[in-house]
């Protein structure tokens, strides 16, 4: 069991934490022009986030006690094929659904 102390601890931590991230660049740079090297390279922040939030779900869910899953596999695998060729977040992430609802129905 965790001590409470220690509990409020990292979570002021970490608003402490959150608040200076978002103060550096609201606060200290909002006003000013980024230079092009860094809007380059912010530009791809959600692109290398959002596939590290999802690998862990895919290759080691928990619903399965961290054993990889084909029906989650092959929905990651559609959702990236649609992503792809249409270029549509919303239909990427529909089929990527409708297959792994499909997948679930079928095995349970």
């Amino acid at each position: 069991m965790i001590d409470r102390t220690m509990l409020w601890i990292v979570i002021v931590a970490l608003g402490i934490g959150s608040f200076g991230l978002r103060f550096v660049f609201l606060g200290l740079v909002g006003d000013r022009p980024l230079p092009p090297w860094l809007l380059r390279h912010l530009r791809y922040t959600a692109v290398a986030v959002l596939p590290a939030l999802v690998a862990p779900l895919v290759l080691w869910p928990r619903a399965t006690e961290g054993e990889t899953d084909p029906v989650r596999i092959a929905s990651a695998c559609v959702t990236l094929a649609v992503a792809f060729v249409t270029r549509n977040v919303i239909a990427a992430m529909a089929s990527g659904a409708g297959v792994l609802a499909l997948g679930m129905l079928m095995l349970g």
